[in-house]
């Protein structure tokens, strides 16, 4: 049965997708078989995996209406071994189309279950905010993994998250909880960075992933190539992070 995990932050720019594509090329790297949802219109994830957001015949989009099966939408990224559900900016149409759709908060969760046994991660890069994509990607999860950097205001975002989680457990999703937080473009040198990292252990102990992620330039760099960080370089310090947080969450997943 595969596992369902929502990468998810409501503040911007805090390295979800980034976290989505190269922890997706580092689990196939470990061997699993993965399948990245892009929920973003921005189709970054998409575009990060090799996947060209400007010629997809299907998309995301399409699935989530209703209008195509997951077969049909499917893509594959060759650069990093595993599958997407690609996106671009008719997703963002899809906001006011569910809106009078039946069980609209469910598309998404509903859609996975024909390929369950087709994949051991399935990976869902949330946009930021609370919309119905954040939502459906919230209900079909088994888990939030929450990437942030360690500084004052990704506290702040913090608490309101976690509010939005329990919510979202609490009416809609049972099975959801907090799998993780992640430490991203982490810098050491930066006393603040310590304190607030010292912080998250202290009041999140081991729900807070060992595995940190460093400032790294190539992973910003590999975008641009249409390639997954752990791809594009594979000896950069910050693709040595992702394989070691891909091997932490495969050995997480277990004890769940």
């Amino acid at each position: 049965m595969a596992r369902i995990f929502a990468v998810a932050n409501q503040k911007g720019g805090v390295g979800k997708t980034t976290t989505t594509v190269n922890l997706s090329a580092a689990l196939a790297a470990h061997g699993q078989r993965v399948l990245l949802v892009d929920l973003d219109p921005q189709g970054n994830a998409t575009m990060g995996s090799g996947v060209d957001k400007r010629s997809l015949a299907t998309s995301v989009y399409h699935l989530l209406v209703g209008l195509n099966t997951l077969p049909e939408v499917r893509a594959r990224s060759e650069a990093g071994s595993y599958d997407v559900l690609p996106s671009n900016r008719d997703l963002a149409g899809a906001e006011v189309e569910m809106v009078d759709l039946e069980n609209r908060e469910n598309r998404l969760r509903d859609a996975l279950h024909a390929v369950d046994d087709e994949y051991d991660f399935v990976l869902v890069d949330c946009p930021p905010s609370l919309s119905m994509l954040t939502l459906n990607g919230l209900c079909a999860a088994h888990g939030v993994i929450i990437p942030m950097q360690c500084e004052y205001y990704a506290l702040e975002g913090l608490s309101d998250l976690v509010n939005t989680i329990k919510q979202v457990h609490a009416k809609l999703n049972r099975d959801l909880k907090i799998i993780g937080l992640l430490r991203v473009m982490f810098d050491p040198r930066s006393t603040l960075s310590q304190q607030v990292s010292a912080q998250l252990e202290s009041h999140f102990g081991d729900k807070v992933f060992k595995a940190v992620i460093p400032r790294n330039v190539r992973l910003a760099e590999a975008p641009s190539h249409g390639l997954p960080g752990v791809v594009f370089d594979k000896a950069a310090k910050g693709s040595q992070a992702y394989l070691a947080f891909a091997a932490e969450m495969i050995e997480r997943i277990k004890s769940i």
